[in-house]
């Protein structure tokens, strides 16, 4: 297991690397002058201009750019705002809401998804099975944004049960975004636990263990549901990751004070050092949840590590 982790924490330094520097080059080839508007309805003076490009290293080649920025990245620094902020600070400050957020939405996904999953798996054919299929498939086919959109009508507006905007982050307050946030991921792991479960019931070993006379339900819960879980788990895992960089979509829905809506004003206002720090820090955190659903893979299934 130890070669299996140094060698996937080698796999990350390239992909750090190289994405990393698509997105720096991305950012900075976006159309717009960082520098409008910041004096006003009049342009700023060549004077103002020149001492910008060359605080934040605008007049520099962009591969001398780039090699600036990482090496203070290996140093943990983030770099600051075209306003003077600390980006590391402003993410800081906003990370809590986020992991707040994507942890309720994981939350959601394991109790629906999965018991969705398993009663379809179990019943396949029934209604029950025709019900989650439907519904999962009209999740997955309707965009966040108008998910979100009718929820903040029925349960924050018509049925006034949850708050419209979760300004202040409290765990109430991120409920309905988190459903929303969840939602589409709740359908695709409800489909993969049905696919996986209705698949093992129709293995040796499981009539095996119907024929020694073990119970329907114990055959579930113990022989197979345990196998069924895997790759369910490892897509829980991977999900976590990408929630925790920030939902744009759902965070600009709600108001709320996330990653994801420091993302969404840094592009508006073409701030790139906001962009390309608060990128560099959800790739890093997509990458390293990664690697630990690699491992907790490799502890499930002792071959890959193997490998």
């Amino acid at each position: 297991m130890g070669k299996y982790v140094i060698r996937r924490l080698l796999q990350m330094i390239p992909v750090i690397l190289g994405s990393t520097f698509l997105v720096y080059a991305m950012v900075y080839a976006l159309p717009g002058d960082p520098v409008q508007g910041r004096c006003g309805e009049r342009p700023c003076p060549p004077s103002y201009v020149a001492a910008f490009n060359k605080e934040y290293n605008l007049d520099k080649p962009l591969i001398v750019q780039y090699l600036l920025y990482l090496g203070k990245l290996l140093h943990g620094d983030l770099g600051t705002t075209f306003y003077g902020n600390s980006v590391a600070h402003e993410l800081i400050i906003r990370y809590p809401t986020t992991a707040k957020l994507a942890t309720l939405a994981i939350l959601f996904e394991i109790v629906i998804g999965i018991s969705a999953g398993v009663l379809a798996g179990i019943r396949k054919g029934g209604f029950a099975d025709n019900l989650v299929l439907v519904s999962t498939l009209v999740l997955i086919a309707t965009p966040v944004f108008v998910i979100g959109t009718v929820l903040q009508l029925v349960f924050g507006i018509k049925v006034p049960i949850f708050p419209v905007t979760a300004t202040n982050g409290t765990l109430y307050e991120l409920i309905l975004p988190a459903l929303v946030l969840g939602s589409i991921s709740v359908a695709y792991v409800a489909r993969l636990t049905r696919t996986n479960l209705a698949e093992n019931l129709r293995a040796d070993y499981v009539r095996t263990a119907k024929a020694k006379g073990l119970r329907p339900r114990r055959t579930v819960a113990v022989h197979t549901l345990r196998n069924s879980l895997i790759p369910v788990i490892t897509y829980i895992g991977a999900d976590f990751g990408a929630l925790m960089g920030g939902a744009i979509v759902t965070e600009r829905i709600f108001n709320i004070n996330g990653v994801g809506g420091f993302l969404y004003r840094s592009i508006r206002q073409q701030d790139g050092s906001a962009v390309v720090g608060a990128v560099v820090v959800l790739i890093i955190v997509f990458l390293f949840f990664n690697l630990f659903v690699d491992i907790l893979y490799g502890v499930l299934d002792p071959r890959i590590s193997n490998d």
